[in-house]
């Protein structure tokens, strides 16, 4: 179920983003490893995520964590426009998952935003809508993953896109992909399977 901005989850997704002291979407300094986002301009009026594969790129950023959380956006958008509202961004990142089991993801966005892991949905947090969050599960194997986040502002002036998740035993934190970085060896990387996708009240 969808929660609004004063749910739990936000709530929770705040007090991990207290921790860092800048909150953007990335910079394009690039990065070997983390999220590599591509930039797109979107129609005034957009309801839902458009299909990026029919679309043109404005330009690439990087970062290793999704840690905006709620705010209101006035300044535009880092590095690559000065828009504010009607842009969309497609996430990609591997993970290397060395402890295999239950890991719970909760994504938190306004407007739209989905999760998709192995190219499966585990998170539909799509349409216009106030900062909302939805949590879900899967298990994953060992080996590497490929993880994509998508996401777009529409309306002004509230933003989030906040991306959290609570590996096996452990508690919830912001997933930074520094956590997740496979083995240099290319001979000891293996790609990992993905099953029994759950979604979940927000805890």
């Amino acid at each position: 179920m969808r929660v609004g901005c004063v749910c739990l989850a936000v709530t929770l997704i705040c007090a991990h983003a207290q921790e860092e002291p800048n909150y953007t979407f990335g910079t394009t300094v690039v990065r070997s490893s983390g999220f590599q986002g591509r930039l797109f301009a979107i129609e005034p009026g957009t309801e839902w995520l458009p299909r990026f594969s029919r679309m043109h790129s404005l330009g690439t950023i990087y970062t290793n964590r999704l840690n905006v959380y709620p705010q209101s956006f006035e300044k535009g958008f880092p590095g690559i426009t000065d828009r504010f509202e009607w842009f969309a961004i497609q996430y990609t990142a591997k993970l290397w998952i060395e402890k295999p089991g239950m890991y719970r993801f909760t994504l938190v966005s306004d407007d739209g935003g989905k999760l998709k892991i192995d190219n499966k949905l585990v998170i539909d947090n799509d349409g216009q809508h106030p900062p909302a969050g939805l949590s879900s599960s899967a298990t994953l194997t060992r080996g590497v993953h490929e993880l994509e986040v998508q996401y777009f502002q529409g309306p002004r002036t509230m933003v989030a896109l906040v991306l959290n998740v609570a590996p096996p035993g452990e508690n919830w934190r912001v997933l930074n992909t520094d956590d997740f970085i496979p083995p240099a060896d290319p001979g000891a990387l293996t790609k990992g399977k993905i099953s029994e996708i759950r979604q979940h009240i927000i805890p």
